[in-house]
């Protein structure tokens, strides 16, 4: 009985020690830097029903335009409440390719290359996720005009300034004036 309270009581303060000691500090590894000494730009693009708009395929060819870039375009898989909370996402996350894959096809006819993935339905929440993986150095948030906009209701884009540490780019891409335009 003893030898059990000495044990627990050391792993004890062990473990604060441990908890209690400052982590190390470095530069994440997925940070890449482009052979000229330049930082290369990272830009995640955060973009659901807007991902082919005209104003954000601009947007990310101004950005990129002349610079050494990986963009990773993330399409958010809306869903009903009800869905998401008896686990039905299928068909959000089947929609949400589908627009990922139209928004990468639109930005390789415009000579920027990208990579996407289907993201959470909560915006911020997806774009925490693809900043654990992708170390971007911007991001551009897309939406649809103010009264069109859920994200915009939600505060998206201020919330998303006030959470990350990157500079933010917010898009308005108006999909009925894009179609008149085109016809």
């Amino acid at each position: 009985m003893a030898l059990g309270v000495f044990l627990a009581l050391a792993l004890g303060v062990f473990l604060g020690f441990y908890l209690r000691s400052e982590p190390e500090i470095r530069e994440p590894a997925i940070w890449e830097r482009s052979s000229s000494g330049a930082e290369k730009r990272r830009i995640l693009v955060v973009a659901n029903e807007t991902c082919t708009g005209r104003t954000l395929l601009e947007e990310i060819g101004y950005r990129t335009r002349g610079y050494d870039a990986d963009i990773l375009v993330v399409a958010p898989a809306l869903s009903s409440q009800l869905r998401y909370w008896v686990s039905d996402v299928d068909g959000g996350r089947a929609v949400a390719r589908e627009r990922l894959d139209a928004s990468l096809a639109a930005l390789a006819t415009v000579g920027v290359r990208a990579r996407g993935e289907v993201g959470d339905a909560d915006p911020l929440q997806a774009i925490e996720d693809a900043l654990r993986t992708f170390g971007a150095n911007e991001i551009i948030i897309s939406t649809h005009p103010p009264g069109k906009s859920n994200w915009l209701e939600r505060d998206v884009v201020t919330h998303a300034r006030e959470r990350f540490g990157v500079p933010i780019t917010h898009v308005v891409v108006d999909l009925e004036r894009d179609s008149l335009r085109s016809a």
